[in-house]
């Protein structure tokens, strides 16, 4: 299995940007990769997926998926950020075909593969 490292995470003003980044160890390239979130209290939910063919579903239109296979990282940009968005936020890997990975209707347990988080904090 991969080891994935989060990065990017920072305290924001609402109406900011951030970019997360993924690390990992190894060639994910033919994985479903995924950013997930989790506010305290609540479930862990995903926020966008790639598939490996590039394809994407992002889950919210402010925020933007995307790979570099060459380097083996993984990118969530996030734009206009509000409160709600204050979560830690998880990247994820997994063998899971590619029609379901982009379906919109993955869950937490198709994933094998997690990082450790990084924090959004996101203030008005």
């Amino acid at each position: 299995q991969a080891q994935l490292v989060e990065s990017g995470g920072d305290s924001v003003q609402a109406g900011g940007s951030l970019t997360l980044s993924c690390k990992a160890s190894r060639f994910t390239a033919r994985y479903c990769m995924a950013w997930f979130r989790q506010a305290p209290g609540n479930e862990r939910r995903p926020v966008a997926t790639v598939d490996r063919y590039d394809n994407t579903m992002d889950m919210d239109s402010r925020f933007t998926i995307s790979r570099d296979n060459a380097a083996n990282i993984l990118y969530l940009q996030m734009n206009n950020l509000k409160d709600e968005d204050t979560a830690t936020y998880y990247c994820a890997a997994g063998s899971i075909l590619a029609y379901r990975c982009t379906s919109g209707r993955i869950a937490s347990a198709d994933f094998t593969s997690w990082g450790q988080g990084t924090q959004v904090t996101v203030s008005s």
